[in-house]
């Protein structure tokens, strides 16, 4: 017997038919969204998403609640950026502090605020600066006042502890360990952060980042 076939039929037997297209056109248009830090794809660690910058969760952090803010366009040096992705780019830096104070900064279970704390705001901007991936990304470190570190900071950023780019290349590639300059500190034998780790965090902050888009 003839069966007509309806247009939501046609159409999905023209699909099914096509598997090869079809698999060949998601990966096309799932590849136009993957966002990079340097070579390393970092899509799902991506917490914020400002017009020419996002924010993104640390493999490495040094600190709970360390975090990095990384211009969309692979650019190397602080200097190598337009004016708009610098604006862009601090206009960011300081929502996320304000996310982070809120969460980092707590007292007695009411959300902390920016002066309820402090944070180390840092660019390694070169390689003779510590940078391991070529591309700007600046460091957002919440610090509380128990915190006695001080200046011991900038020494954990440039020693293989703060080496963003060895903790990518581990989790892709496996590189053999890589000490930095400065003496190994007590906590430096950390491995990088699973990805199921970063991901739940990284879901989190998002949640709480609209939250502070809501209150600009």
């Amino acid at each position: 017997r003839n069966i007509r076939l309806d247009f939501g039929d046609m159409v999905l037997r023209s699909f099914i038919s096509r598997p090869l297209f079809l698999s060949r056109s998601i990966r096309a248009m799932s590849s136009k969204n993957l966002i990079h830090f340097g070579p390393f794809e970092v899509t799902d660690q991506v917490f914020y998403k400002a017009p020419l910058c996002y924010a993104l969760v640390n493999i490495k952090p040094v600190l709970p609640g360390h975090v990095l803010v990384i211009p969309y366009r692979q650019a190397q040096r602080l200097t190598d950026l337009s004016q708009d992705e610098v604006t862009d780019l601090f206009t960011t830096v300081q929502k996320v502090q304000k996310m982070l104070a809120g969460n980092y900064f707590a007292v007695d279970n009411a959300a902390g605020k920016v002066e309820d704390g402090s944070f180390n705001i840092t660019i390694q901007d070169g390689k003779w600066a510590g940078q391991t991936v070529a591309h700007v990304h600046c460091h957002i470190i919440p610090r509380t006042k128990g915190s006695d570190e001080g200046d011991g900071i900038y020494d954990r950023l440039e020693s293989e502890e703060g080496n963003v780019g060895g903790g990518l290349w581990d989790r892709d590639q496996s590189r053999p360990t890589q000490h930095g300059k400065f003496p190994r500190i007590e906590d430096t034998d950390r491995k990088p952060r699973s990805a199921e780790d970063m991901n739940r965090q990284a879901a989190f902050f998002r949640e709480e980042m609209v939250l502070v888009d809501a209150k600009s």
